[in-house]
């Protein structure tokens, strides 16, 4: 076996390893609400900005795949992603309190299914782009039915942040906003940052399960 097959083996190997191990804690979304209060300042507020490293909206959570969240928060906590405030909160949190965040906020979406394929067609170039990417084999026809829980949802997702989560994934070696993940690296690699952001764009602008859940009050 080859160098870079070994290292695609033991890459799917210990993906396979970290969701098994997630699927052993079971999630309470009734505790995941009382557990949330470093989230809901930045993911509770409509329209919220993060201002560093870099200016976009924070991700919409409610409705996202728990095992996916998990496995989000689980990249902060070992440092796969390196923005300093998850990080943070990432390693104040125990492998229950993951569980019950995600269950939390997984429990919040809207409901329904949505069209596959999207109502809204991407342009030509777009298209050509989404080809290239092969975005389809992962997420879904629809951006939203991806083929492993552990994969984001993205259709409707805020443009501005899909834009700086793939240019994150171009460069795994920048302090503040690298990204490691080998298959994200590869696809988003093969693209120029204005490519990047015509997909962002077009994914962001599609129905979504996601949305933003205001809080009633924060503590």
């Amino acid at each position: 076996m080859n160098k870079a097959l070994t290292t695609l083996f033991a890459l799917v190997v210990a993906s396979a390893t970290g969701a098994l191990q997630a699927q052993e804690i079971q999630g309470n979304a009734q505790a995941g609400a009382q557990k949330n209060a470093m989230c809901i300042g930045c993911h509770g507020i409509v329209g919220y900005q993060a201002n560093f490293p870099e200016v976009y909206k924070v991700p919409m959570i409610s409705g996202q795949n728990a095992a996916y969240i998990a496995a989000a928060l689980e990249e902060y906590k070992k440092g796969g992603r390196k923005h300093p405030t998850m990080r943070g909160v990432a390693e104040s949190l125990s492998e229950q309190d993951i569980a019950d965040l995600a269950a939390y906020y997984a429990s919040q979406g809207k409901s329904g299914d949505l069209p596959a394929p999207p109502t809204r067609q991407p342009s030509a170039q777009v298209a050509q782009l989404l080809q290239k990417g092969a975005c389809v084999s992962c997420h879904g026809d629809n951006f939203a039915k991806p083929i492993d829980p552990s994969y984001p949802e993205i259709a409707g997702q805020q443009a501005d942040y899909l834009f700086a989560a793939l240019k994150a994934y171009k460069d795994d070696s920048r302090q503040y906003v690298g990204r490691s993940n080998a298959v994200m690296a590869g696809v988003a690699t093969q693209f120029s940052n204005a490519e990047l952001k015509a997909l962002a764009g077009y994914i962001g602008s599609l129905d979504t399960h996601l949305q933003v859940v205001p809080q009633s009050r924060f503590r």
